[in-house]
């Protein structure tokens, strides 16, 4: 069993480091990985479940279904904002482990809630809320992590913890599909249900168990519950009360990370959420399942690309460049668009969003490295000329700040995931087409532009990084 409760962390120090801190960053890291993958996986499952619950005879209308892809992303953005304060306060130990023993409840409660077709709409939504659990475990994974390793690699840390946890997303759209043709728990895991094919003209049927959807992760999220209770670290030096940590919201920075990080990471999650929902709409005759995945799982390998060119080149540099993709890509799904006047290029669209979710990747991790680079900086030259002691709390307080920027930006962020589907329901609803929403995407994408531009990435910026 490992020291649970480290009194000494000198990260920045490289005696320290080399001797001993690297290993134990590491295997905090290695550790963190899975736990936060599956926390995403339980997030998103509700868009792999949704675009099954018709066929088995759920009565719900396309608003309905896309409200239950929205609401896991509302409630994990909105926890995020409390759980990027818990690491301080708990310890990164104890909170990863407890807040990972908490994915049980929905997974489990969508085992047994789609087996009844008479289950209701307000249980659905229920336990789509409790799959916010998920989207929550982000904030309070990054800012822990952020605590373990020195100031030169925290970009490539970070992108690897928010990388690899990102794949959640794909693992779920790309497993779920497979496990629920089988019964893989036996009588255990309950009777199949119907799947019946509603394409017009179609009498296909087969047998389907969509309750593994949820039960599937069950035993992985215990074990990876124990493994982090036994194998990580407590931080002393990383203690802060929520008032010492609100010091935040008087930080210009701040708020402008947050608006940069909405821009790249919501849409990560917000693109994830919609697609396979987006592409059936959109494209009837295509299986949405069969590609969906591919978007999540290229924009959370990139990720942590991201952050390691962002160590290179500087963070401000990439994510300025990136959003200015972004926005082309966008204009790109547009044009490939089924229309009054064209049934749209499925190929071609799916190339523009591969192409998005690629640099929205790219800059979840370059907006990342940005952010303790931004503190520690702030930080700094506030204790220029001071003594060792006061550089020493400088390094001290920029890691809390930027700890908790981190968690609470990932909180603003992770709003994309419920506007973009819940964007996509209205235009369709009101419009029939998904183009106004589109279009109000790339507004939003000139206004961080603009922002990276100004503050971080200009000769003479505010706060060059």
């Amino acid at each position: 069993m490992t020291n649970r409760v480290l009194t000494e962390w000198l990260a920045e120090d490289p005696v320290f480091w080399d001797s001993q801190g690297r290993a134990i960053a590491n295997r905090n890291l290695w550790l963190s990985i899975p736990a936060l993958l599956l926390a995403f996986a339980v997030w998103m499952v509700w868009s792999v479940v949704v675009v099954n619950l018709p066929n088995i005879g759920f009565q719900f209308t396309t608003s309905q279904l896309f409200w239950l892809t929205a609401l896991p992303a509302l409630c994990g953005a909105t926890l995020r904002i409390f759980y990027s304060f818990m690491v301080p306060i708990f310890g990164g130990r104890r909170w990863t482990a407890l807040s990972t023993a908490s994915l049980l409840l929905p997974t489990i409660g969508i085992g047994i809630a789609v087996q009844n077709p008479a289950t209701s709409y307000s249980t659905f939504v229920i336990l789509a809320l409790l799959c916010g659990f998920g989207g929550g475990n982000f904030a309070s994974s990054m800012a822990n992590i952020n605590f373990f390793f020195p100031k030169a690699q925290k970009g490539i840390a970070l992108g690897l913890n928010a990388g690899l946890g990102n794949l959640g997303v794909s693992v779920v759209q790309f497993v779920v599909p497979l496990v629920i043709t089988a019964g893989m728990f036996g009588p255990l895991g309950g009777e199949p249900q119907t799947w019946i094919d509603l394409s017009r003209g179609s009498s296909e049927t087969k047998a389907m168990w969509l309750q593994n959807a949820g039960y599937f992760w069950v035993p992985f999220i215990a074990v990876s519950a124990i493994a982090a209770w036994f194998g990580m670290n407590d931080l002393a030096s990383a203690k802060a009360s929520i008032a010492e940590q609100a010091v935040i919201f008087k930080r210009k920075h701040n708020w402008l990370m947050c608006w940069l990080y909405l821009g790249t990471f919501g849409s990560f999650i917000g693109y994830s959420a919609g697609f396979p929902l987006l592409i059936k709409s959109q494209f009837p005759g295509v299986n949405a399942l069969s590609y969906a995945f591919l978007g999540p799982l290229v924009g959370a390998l990139i990720r942590p690309v991201g952050g390691w060119l962002s160590d290179r080149v500087g963070g401000a540099t990439v994510t300025f460049w990136n959003f200015i993709a972004m926005a082309a890509a966008v204009c790109g799904v547009l044009y490939f668009l089924p229309s009054t006047a064209s049934a749209g290029n499925f190929f071609g669209f799916m190339a523009m969003f591969m192409l998005l979710f690629a640099t929205s990747g790219i800059g979840n991790g370059s907006t990342f490295c940005m952010i303790p680079v931004i503190f520690m900086t702030e930080q700094q030259r506030l204790a220029k000329g001071g003594d060792d002691a006061a550089q020493d709390q400088a390094i001290k307080n920029a890691n809390k700040e930027a700890a908790a920027v981190l968690g609470f930006s990932s909180a603003i962020g992770a709003y994309g995931g419920f506007f973009i589907p819940k964007s996509y329901g209205t235009s369709i609803l009101i419009t029939g087409s998904p183009e106004a929403a589109l279009y109000g995407f790339i507004l939003f994408y000139l206004s961080c532009i603009l922002v990276t531009w100004w503050y971080y990435a200009r000769d003479n910026a505010e706060m060059a990084c």
